[in-house]
């Protein structure tokens, strides 16, 4: 899985609200079935910290770094980057099935 598609993992499992490192991992096992490894999660972790994209949620904001418990929510801008690429993959799936053709609802 290349670092992009776990970052939007992530992201699309925090836009339902904070969860710690194993609770995103286990929605996002939910969402597509398989689990990230440890190196993919907690460094697409690291890269949407360090992009603003999430942040520590509420008394955690003081927690260290390197604290792998730490529960995360999605930022303001998190949200939007969130929205920009769900809808850029809309347009390509729609004109995937297109050229498929189905008829994409």
């Amino acid at each position: 899985m290349h670092s992009n598609d776990a970052q939007m993992l992530v992201l699309t499992v925090l836009a339902d609200g904070p969860l710690h490192g194993y609770a995103i991992n286990t929605a996002i096992q939910e969402l597509t079935g398989s689990r990230l490894g440890p190196g993919s999660l907690y460094g697409a972790l690291s890269r949407l910290e360090a992009r603003a994209l999430i942040r520590p949620a509420g008394a955690e904001a003081d927690a260290s770094p390197r604290e792998r418990h730490r529960t995360m929510e999605i930022t303001d801008a998190g949200r939007d980057a969130l929205r920009a690429e769900l809808e850029q993959m809309n347009r390509i799936a729609r004109a995937g099935l297109r050229a498929l053709g189905i008829n994409p609802a």
